[in-house]
């Protein structure tokens, strides 16, 4: 018995450093600083550093399913360097960005890294997903899967009827005005954002339809707005199960492959199977940017509309008001009156969309705080960013 466990001892030991020994730096570094808490919202910023590289490779944390990239690479030739009229060394580091890729007119204007990050490597997206999950609803309507976001939720979710989400249309989902009752308070350990990921589902049922067909109404559908991550990630179940794909296959599908992503992205999945609509892509940055031209170009990959005729412009501006003058959101996406629009995720995840200017930056960091509702203000120090890189865009453009 003893030389038994002396083996199993030494089994572990060899297992160990071998791991240890093919391992990228990344993986160590989370390993050095595994989680005991599997909530990313109250991690450590150590923990974060190492974690958002490397969601996808650590299934005690989530399983993940492969976003598959094609043979032929949308092109990001270099251009011009960018003087944007600020030190941007300093912004990164008060952002604690990992990357920044601004490109304009296809180009790339400019492109740094930072937390020992690299163009090679994939930043988990946070609620940038859900603009992905939304457009891929889009999809699914040009492709004859849904046939309105007019229709009811619950005639593409059954196991959703009977509850609050009865009378609720795929288009109130989308705008994120169902009415129903939500708590999205990132520091709150018992707001519906901190325990709906690791609720235990009904049998049968998807967890996340599990846990959100309890909640109860507050308003008439349609009148009111809170912001809902739960509700995006229905959004994805119901994307997924009118075009029987799950969401990665269908984003491959429709976007990765045809309009040409260098690198595969991954996305984390529930504890039931789907992809959590809501949050949590991998990719790698300058394909984030990709993503932009994608919506920027109206939603054309290798030459076909990928979306239903005027479905960007609609998804792009304001379908319901936010309490921010100048701000809204569309479907999934937050709008500006001046015509731009931005995926953004928690702890510093953008993806900033300006047509007029036929600009795109896409940046991934990893703030202090999940948003400024908990301290700090990085978001307005990035929107500040945004515009300062607006106005260095119109001064090229000005006559001498």
């Amino acid at each position: 018995m003893k030389k038994g466990i002396i083996s199993i001892v030494l089994l572990l030991v060899v297992g160990c450093s071998v791991f240890w020994a093919t391992a990228d730096k990344d993986m160590r570094g989370l390993v050095l600083s595994f989680p005991t808490d599997g909530n990313v919202l109250f991690w450590s910023t150590a923990q974060r550093d190492a974690g958002f590289r490397a969601l996808d490779r650590v299934p005690a944390l989530s399983d993940s399913r492969v976003i598959a990239a094609g043979d032929n690479v949308y092109p990001l030739p270099e251009g011009a360097p960018l003087d944007v009229g600020l030190d941007v060394d300093a912004y990164m580091d008060s952002q604690r960005a990992a990357a920044l890729v601004i490109v304009q007119d296809g180009k790339v204007r400019l492109e740094k890294y930072g937390l020992d990050f690299g163009p090679e490597g994939r930043w988990t997206s946070f609620s940038v997903a859900k603009s992905f999950t939304s457009t891929l609803v889009g999809a699914a309507i040009k492709d004859g899967y849904i046939k309105s976001i007019d229709d009811m939720v619950s005639d593409y979710i059954p196991d959703l009827k009977g509850s609050a989400y009865d009378n609720v249309t795929i288009k109130q989902l989308l705008t994120m005005t169902s009415g129903v009752a939500w708590n999205e308070d990132y520091a709150d350990p018992q707001s519906d954002v901190a325990l709906f990921n690791s609720h235990k589902a009904e049998p049968g049922v998807d967890v996340t339809v599990s846990y959100m067909r309890q909640l109860k109404s507050e308003a008439e559908p349609g009148t009111k707005w809170v912001y809902k991550t739960g509700e995006t990630n229905l959004i994805g179940v119901l994307a997924s199960s009118a075009a029987n794909k799950t969401l990665s296959e269908y984003l491959s599908e429709k976007v990765w492959k045809p309009f040409g992503m260098q690198q595969d992205a991954t996305w984390l999945l529930g504890s039931t199977g789907h992809e959590i609509g809501g949050c949590c892509m991998q990719a790698a940055t300058r394909d984030f940017a990709r993503f932009g031209l994608f919506m920027m170009g109206g939603g054309i990959a290798r030459g076909e509309s990928v979306l239903p005729e005027g479905w960007i412009a609609e998804a792009t501006t304001k379908q319901a008001d936010i309490g921010v003058p100048g701000h809204g959101y569309g479907y999934q996406w937050w709008t500006l009156d001046d015509g731009a629009y931005i995926a953004q995720g928690i702890f510093g995840q953008g993806i900033f969309i300006d047509p007029a200017r036929q600009l795109v930056i896409a940046s991934n960091g990893n703030w202090p705080q999940a948003t400024d509702r908990q301290g700090g203000d990085q978001a307005k120090q990035r929107l500040a960013f945004y515009r300062q890189v607006q106005a260095a865009i119109d001064r090229e453009k000005q006559p001498e």
